[in-house]
């Protein structure tokens, strides 16, 4: 199934998903990742401020600052085609709907990239060798290819996203977990 139509099917699964159960299964994921050693190791963690569509990331933010984290999210510089990663203190203040719907830092810093532990990163679907879908830009795969990086790419995830397969190209990277709402995966090169 080309990308195209496989982002299109996994759209309508997520939708399909009541939002009370989206929330209940979001806090199961979240409870899940916050147990696992590479959270746990991270004092600084970057991650994706999700769309209504999504697993919940806010209740990982509220967790990661009530643990003494630093949480960062991306912010897009359109210009430079890149996400630069901006500290967050809250998700009320500070944050705005960018151009694409998508939620994102205000202004502040960046943050360098050899500074972060951890990344959670979206994904419209998963598959067993730690390929994720995204949106289909890029951003994510230029961000996690700097050499600089060095922390723990780990993606959140509902069970239906998981996929036996999808669709690799030559730029596209493994991420190194995903935790969904019911099992942990680590994939090793």
């Amino acid at each position: 199934m080309p990308n195209k139509a496989l982002r299109q099917e996994l759209r309508q699964r997520l939708a399909a998903i009541p939002a009370e159960q989206l929330q209940k299964r979001s806090a199961a994921a979240c409870r899940l990742l916050c147990e696992q050693k590479e959270y746990l190791r991270a004092e600084i963690l970057m991650l994706f401020l999700s769309t209504p569509y999504e697993i919940d990331t806010q209740q990982l933010a509220q967790q990661a600052w009530a643990d003494l984290k630093r949480v960062l999210a991306p912010r897009v510089s359109w210009d430079q085609r890149r996400m630069l990663p901006i500290e967050i203190t809250s998700l009320s203040s500070g944050v705005k709907e960018g151009s694409l719907g998508i939620r994102e830092p205000v202004e502040g810093p960046p943050v360098p990239v050899s500074d972060i532990d951890l990344v959670i990163v979206p994904g419209l679907g998963f598959d067993r060798h730690g390929y994720r879908l995204g949106r289909g830009r890029g951003f994510y795969e230029g961000f996690l290819s700097q050499p600089e990086f060095r922390g723990v790419t780990c993606a959140t995830a509902l069970e239906e996203q998981v996929l036996e397969s999808i669709p690799v190209g030559p730029g596209d990277i493994r991420i190194k977990m995903l935790v969904t709402d019911v099992k942990v995966r680590r994939f090793t090169k």
